[in-house]
């Protein structure tokens, strides 16, 4: 699939890493930046967009250790959340662009279809005594 003219200009992708929705232009990309070989990285910068604002708190007076921990800790409860639903959320922005529910768990199943049939295959010769 080639997405030669479909990316977003980076005025759209803040918008689309906050949650917001993209031109039908843009629909190849969005289903390419969930499903592709790097969409659980390609999350985890999303979520650092989302959760930038927690620097504001390196203005507030106070001691700068206590100001930097509160950052960590928010970030890290942050992104323990945005892992956490990271499947869901990800199709959920397909939903909004349009697409099926559960393309995107579809779509990474059959990329990945030939390793998992051997791994399958290569666990129950191991464990099973399958030949």
């Amino acid at each position: 699939m080639t997405l030669r003219g479909t990316r977003p200009n980076p005025f759209q992708w803040l918008w689309y890493a906050v949650g917001g929705r993209l031109p039908q232009r843009c629909n190849p990309w969005v289903l390419h930046d969930v499903t592709c070989r790097t969409w659980a990285v390609r999350h985890f910068a999303r979520g650092l967009v989302q959760m930038s604002p927690i620097l504001l708190l390196l203005l507030l007076p106070g001691p700068l250790y206590i100001r930097i921990l509160s950052i960590l800790l928010g970030m890290l409860v942050g992104y323990f959340y945005s892992m956490t639903y990271m499947w869901h959320t990800t199709e959920q922005r397909l939903v909004k662009q349009g697409f099926e529910r559960g393309l995107g768990a579809q779509t990474r199943r059959a990329k990945h279809a030939d390793a998992d049939a051997r791994a399958k295959a290569a666990y129950e010769r191991l464990y099973r005594g399958s030949s």
